[in-house]
């Protein structure tokens, strides 16, 4: 996939040559004024022209006529030296590698050289280009019947840097593992509910724990009646497809302490039950185990970079249906925790899944929590399609979730956690909490619900259900689903520095 090679050769064949143009006002020098002088100067002549543009994310391919062996050149605008970051070089060149792979060639070269400034090094470009790369040349395969014709890729890439070759490598490696854990996310959100089904995605789980030597534990319907699960079994009442509580564990402490306990909503189509969803939208509801998506992803990072912590990922997983034994409005369900719940709405299915889930993640001694869900159609009409929302009962805890957000350009916000919102969850004549105590502010009383479930541990709660897909192309991706969070997730999980409660 990737080569290193410390010294650019213009005399090498490539079918491309990509090369970062930074806006500045001095000529080319070291090997880019090389490269000039073997366009006569010509190079000089584009940009004083604006033919040729540093404009950040601007891309301009010039063909060599044989001036050197690449056959043609791409440059890569990056705008203004001092403004530059690790976020817009990643956004350059998913840009840019969207533009090659639409080219149809199998291989190209990056002096990446030339992408590195006093705040961008070597190894944050290196990791900056492996991850874009993955990142911006996924597709989803689909169903449609394809041609027998084989299709050209994009696989080869060869990486001009002077500096030295391992940690070029490793830091290349890393970056590719980020974006490989990323499509693997889109992957399953992508999939249809009739071909990924909670067994489907327990296999899935089982497949990840072989490759990655993580402990596995998969409990079936009657393990989950057996543990007292009332949440998570009502939203499976209605469903001739059995529920899977998955746990995947990787220790890499010691000891089993500061545990990191990774939630993820696994609901692989979401009606709504008996407060069933409108003909619109309904559709898409394939996606609503974005949040179990994210943790498998992580998880799989995860097992690449193999990072010196305590992590355990629970998925609940089941999809919520309609049928003659669905729960129903008015329902009074137990969860493991012994917390009695009022069904007032049984399209807030996600909290009830995550309740059972959350609990269960401290039974296997989660210190701290972090739960991930496509949960409400509320947190879309506060924080529209691009920002994620956060709440927490720990700001520290939150503070390095955050960091991790910023670092994989996914960006959150943070919402109240106010007595208000748990004393609306905690209203109830007949139990001791309600699941939907009304649209005001609903992304907030999700998130105080689940809270009533991590009581005392430190806790951040994600509300993915306007970022985890994207009605169109971007940079890093293409339109479907985004697998946003896998990498905050598997950053927050390698950064992690374990806090006071």
């Amino acid at each position: 996939m990737f080569h290193v090679k410390k010294e650019l050769d213009f005399t090498t064949e490539h079918e491309g040559l990509v090369i970062g143009l930074f806006d500045k006002p001095e000529k080319f020098t070291g090997s880019l004024a090389n490269l000039d002088e073997r366009f006569d100067g010509q190079l000089t002549e584009l940009v004083k022209s604006g033919d040729l543009s540093a404009k950040l994310k601007s891309i301009t391919k010039v063909h060599s006529f044989g001036k050197i062996a690449a056959k043609r050149i791409w440059f890569v605008g990056l705008g203004k030296e001092k403004e530059v970051s690790f976020e817009k070089v990643r956004a350059a060149f998913g840009k840019l590698f969207k533009e090659v792979k639409a080219s149809k060639i199998v291989e190209t070269a990056i002096y990446l050289d030339s992408f590195i400034t006093d705040k961008v090094d070597s190894l944050d470009a290196a990791h900056a280009l492996s991850e874009a790369f993955s990142l911006s040349t996924y597709q989803f395969e689909g169903y449609k019947q394809r041609s027998n014709e084989p299709e050209k890729k994009l696989e080869n890439l060869t990486v001009y840097c002077n500096t030295n070759e391992e940690d070029l490598q490793a830091s290349l490696n890393v970056g590719y593992a980020f974006g490989k854990g990323t499509n693997s996310a889109r992957t399953l959100v992508n999939t249809p509910g009739n071909l990924l089904t909670a067994s489907d995605m327990a296999n899935y789980a089982k497949e990840l724990a072989a490759k990655y030597d993580f402990e596995l534990e998969i409990l079936d319907k009657a393990e989950i009646e057996k543990l007292g699960m009332g949440a998570f079994l009502a939203v499976n009442q209605g469903s001739t497809e059995p529920p899977k509580m998955i746990v995947l564990k990787y220790q890499g402490k010691d000891e089993w302490k500061d545990v990191i306990g990774l939630v993820g909503k696994g609901i692989t189509f979401d009606t709504g039950g008996y407060s069933i969803k409108t003909k619109a939208g309904i559709v898409g509801m394939k996606t609503d185990m974005g949040g179990a998506a994210a943790v498998l992803g992580a998880m799989e990072i995860i097992g690449e970079i193999r990072p010196e912590q305590n992590v355990v990922a629970v998925i609940p997983s089941t999809d919520n249906m309609i049928s003659g034994g669905a729960f129903k409005p008015d329902d009074v369900i137990t969860s493991m925790s012994g917390k009695t719940i009022e069904v007032l709405n049984t399209d807030a299915e996600g909290r009830l899944v995550l309740a059972d889930a959350v609990t269960y993640a401290k039974h296997h001694g989660a210190d701290y929590l972090v739960d991930v869900a496509t949960l409400t159609g509320g947190v879309i009409t506060a924080l529209g399609l691009h920002t994620t929302g956060a709440m927490t009962n720990h700001e520290s805890l939150y503070e390095q979730v955050l960091e991790a957000s910023m670092e994989a350009g996914e960006k959150m916000w943070q919402l109240p956690l106010f007595d208000t919102e748990i004393e609306r969850v905690r209203n109830s004549k007949v139990a001791d909490l309600n699941n939907s105590p009304g649209s005001e502010g609903h992304a907030l009383v999700a998130g105080a619900f689940i809270g009533e479930f991590a009581e005392g541990t430190p806790w951040v709660h994600l509300d993915i259900a306007g970022t985890a897909t994207s009605s169109k192309d971007y940079d890093l991706g293409p339109a479907g689903a985004t697998g946003v969070m896998t990498r905050t997730l598997a950053l927050f999980v390698e950064r992690f520095e374990p806090i006071g409660k």
